[in-house]
């Protein structure tokens, strides 16, 4: 599965992004996804997931209520609407994959270890 990432961007204290991440050589719909971020000199961490089944997902505490992971077969691209931005969300945004199993039908995985691909990253600025 080969992932691009893109959208990231400069964007004042309040505003919007939509990052997107395409991806080739699976189908999403059985495809675990999601995304992390790497802020300058801090733990990469978990920012949002989505079951390859596209039922369930799970987010972090810090992004919850101003972010969404939704995707789009069709196209088979992942996106991370992302709203409210403040200075503490500036970072490398990774959209990440994993091959879907039947177990995982139904399973949002918050741990970066969970995934087999990752993304090369896009970064986003979010100004004060």
């Amino acid at each position: 599965v080969q992932l691009q990432a893109s959208g990231g961007g400069l964007v004042q204290t309040g505003g919007s992004l939509r990052l997107s991440c395409a991806a080739s050589g699976r189908a999403l719909s059985i495809t675990n996804m999601g995304w992390f971020r790497q802020a300058p000199g801090k733990e990469r961490e978990f920012v949002a997931a989505l079951s390859w089944s596209g039922r369930i997902t799970d987010y972090s505490d810090s992004v919850k209520g101003r972010f969404t992971i939704s995707r789009d077969n069709a196209k088979n691209t992942l996106y991370l609407q992302m709203n409210t931005l403040r200075p503490e969300d500036t970072a490398v945004y990774y959209c990440v994959a994993r091959r879907g199993t039947v177990d995982g039908r139904n399973t949002a995985y918050t741990q970066g270890d969970d995934y087999e691909y990752w993304g090369q990253g896009t970064l986003v600025t979010v100004s004060s």
